[in-house]
């Protein structure tokens, strides 16, 4: 018996994004699930089927060979798809999906890859923090390392985080001897249903204690204040975060302690205005430094700096300093320091400067000289 396309086992378009194939895959799996299908031949090769057609559309190189080639191209070079045989192969190789943590299947089957075989993992899972890191454009130029206190859940010493009374130990649960999951099957007019949920007796952890330690009150974690270092590479922008990865609250009776993430902001600087890598400073000139040209000094990111200043610049000109900007993120080289040039023009005048400066507006160099466009276009119009 021939294959079918596995665009049409899904039902989806030829340029189906992975989230079309996931829900695709998802709405399949929920039909012809094992679980609601029990003793079912039928539905269980088509369980499988679907397994195969996600199993190679999901990956980049297997969908484009099966495009170009279809089912030949996919047994040819040592490609192709699994060929489920058992259901528990598809568990198995699908492990993301079926199992627990965010699983598109947790709604609806509780989860229940974990008792087809998975041990339940000890304690619960510490929570993430937040950290909002402020930095200068100077510490964000070239990177900084910071350390700072943060208050977060940590390990009990007493009982070194197993929530248990010295001397004494946690057990398995006894309800649901350590999956941390109950079962409970019901039968209807439309067949069985499997129904797993979290047991109560132990909140899902498999453990129990029977004597909690006196200072965590069998937590296993205490309220403290603890000292992070944080390395800020070179380049990052406002806005950007980093994951500092089991930094986080700890976990509850040895459980997983959770990430800290750390969101950085970027502080107004007094002179500089940022541009991605570049950075922008407007640079105030008298006229006759303008007009004569000068050497001034500027402020950059790594202190002063002397800037030549061509006879005859005109307002709104950018000088560029190279490599006076910020450092890359994640690559070599900086940015550009970028000058923008501003003429100052001063409110009061002496009598003396005035008379100067009148002087100077009747030499030849210092004259407008008429636009012939100017004219032109005045001509276009009659009033």
């Amino acid at each position: 018996m021939s294959k079918r396309d596995y665009y049409e086992v899904l039902g989806v378009e030829k340029n189906a994004n992975k989230d079309d194939l996931k829900k695709a895959y998802r709405k399949m799996a929920m039909q012809y699930h094992p679980d609601r299908n029990p003793d079912n031949k039928e539905a269980e090769e088509k369980f499988k089927e679907a397994a195969e057609a996600y199993e190679v559309l999901s990956d980049d190189d297997k969908r484009a060979r099966y495009d170009r080639f279809g089912h030949e191209g996919m047994r040819a070079n040592g490609y192709g798809s699994p060929g489920f045989t058992d259901i528990n192969d598809i568990f198995s190789h699908f492990s993301d999906i079926f199992g627990g943590g965010g699983s598109i299947f947790d709604d609806f089957f509780g989860s229940s890859q974990r008792s087809r075989g998975r041990r339940h993992s000890t304690g619960v899972p510490g929570s993430d923090l937040r950290v909002n890191l402020k930095l200068t454009l100077e510490e964000i130029a070239t990177g900084i390392s910071k350390k700072i206190k943060i208050k977060k859940q940590v390990k009990c010493p007493q009982c070194n985080g197993t929530g248990a009374e010295a001397g004494t130990s946690t057990k398995t649960c006894p309800v649901c001897h350590g999956s941390g999951e109950v079962k409970t099957v019901s039968r209807s007019v439309f067949g069985q249903f499997v129904n797993i949920s979290v047991c109560s007796n132990c909140n899902g952890e498999g453990n129990v204690v029977d004597t909690p330690c006196k200072k965590c009150l069998g937590d296993g974690r205490v309220n403290d204040e603890a000292t992070i270092s944080i390395n800020v590479p070179p380049g990052v922008h406002d806005g950007s975060y980093m994951t500092l990865r089991g930094e986080g609250n700890s976990g509850k009776r040895g459980g997983q302690a959770g990430d800290i993430i750390v969101v950085f902001q970027e502080i107004q600087h007094e002179y500089f205005q940022r541009e991605e890598d570049d950075i922008i400073y407007d640079l105030f000139i008298s006229f006759p430094t303008a007009v004569l040209g000068a050497e001034v000094e500027v402020p950059t990111l790594n202190g002063r700096a002397v800037l030549k200043i061509e006879a005859g610049t005109h307002p709104g000109k950018l000088l560029k300093m190279r490599d006076k900007g910020i450092k890359h993120l994640n690559q070599s080289g900086h940015g550009d320091q970028l000058v923008r040039v501003n003429i100052e023009i001063p409110k009061k005048l002496s009598s003396k400067e005035k008379e100067l400066l009148k002087e100077l507006s009747e030499q030849q160099n210092f004259k407008r000289s008429s636009n012939s466009d100017d004219k032109n276009f005045f001509k276009r119009f009659s009033f």
